[in-house]
């Protein structure tokens, strides 16, 4: 069977037509963050994204996984059973984030509680097949099978939620791992000071590629990666890197740069805000850059 595999639209319309219009030769499956417009989106159109989605699933013909963004957008419009404070505080930054998504159809309105339960019962955190993986942010066998221990199949439960907006159990934090990726603490004496002018302690890891073993290699989204430590990274975090021998995975989430392209024979982020695009797989073993297909419009 041949896949189209298409990243995050966050509510982006045009790209979705385009991406949506590139698939019409397979089945589709979507890396999570249909929603929440990015300030840069001309024509954002959540529900009309959503609705579409949810007819491709319905009629077979695609299949959607979770990302961060409804992973969050579920918790906003839920609160603690105990203070009826929200699962996820409506703080500035979260709905600035949110704002595409509130401008359309509200806060814990009937519409978003529709469509945020939607995106609980159907979207599970991860598809595995016998040829590739999908998940929105990181592979981590050990996330996958902490997860697996109570949700053989990756869908999240209602009695899930507290606990995951709690940040405390393994669960809760393998949950945060496989949406929102790997962050690590640096080094004691070890920090940088990011694109916003801001001193950061920890640090995103380029998790897919096995070639990266020091700090400045795996280090993501460092102006200066001269800050960083030039040492080997702890076996822990090495212990986490994608297995050269394991089958491919394709993720989103990370707001590449530059020209779409795979990152290993075995993994790729396909999130270029930039330049939209997806992968055609096509039965191949290792992950290729001709299947890239990039909107030249």
């Amino acid at each position: 069977m041949k896949y189209t595999i298409i990243p995050d639209i966050h509510a982006d319309y045009s790209r979705f037509k385009w991406s949506i219009k590139s698939a019409e030769d397979s089945s589709i499956i979507f890396l999570g963050d249909l929603i929440d417009a990015g300030k840069n989106v001309v024509e954002p159109n959540d529900r009309h994204v959503l609705k579409t989605v949810k007819d491709l699933i319905s009629n077979k013909k695609a299949e959607c996984i979770l990302g961060n963004h409804e992973l969050n957008a579920i918790l906003f419009h839920r609160n603690f059973c105990t203070n009826n404070k929200p699962l996820r505080s409506h703080n500035n930054a979260h709905k600035l984030q949110h704002k595409s998504f509130i401008d359309q159809i509200g806060v814990k309105t009937s519409e978003a509680i529709y469509w945020t339960d939607w995106m609980l019962d159907t979207l599970p955190l991860w598809i595995e097949n016998e040829n590739f993986r999908v998940v929105h942010a990181c592979w981590s066998q050990k996330a996958v099978d902490i997860v697996k221990h109570r949700r053989p199949n990756g869908y999240l439960h209602r009695d899930d939620l507290e606990e995951i907006a709690n940040k405390e159990t393994d669960f809760a934090l393998a949950v945060e791992l496989l949406t929102s990726g790997p962050e690590v603490d640096l080094p004691k004496g070890f920090s940088f000071i990011d694109s916003r002018e801001k001193e950061r302690f920890s640090v995103r890891i380029a998790w897919w590629n096995s070639q990266n073993t020091t700090w400045r290699d795996a280090a993501l989204s460092v102006p200066n990666v001269n800050d960083l430590p030039e040492h080997e990274l702890p076996n822990d975090i090495k212990n986490e890197i994608y297995p050269k021998a394991a089958k491919p995975v394709f993720v989103g989430h990370y707001k590449m740069q530059g020209t779409p392209k795979i990152q290993s024979h075995n993994a790729v982020s396909l999130d270029f805000p930039h330049t939209p695009c997806v992968y055609k797989w096509n039965e191949e073993n290792s992950l290729e850059n001709q299947n890239i297909f990039i909107d030249e419009r």
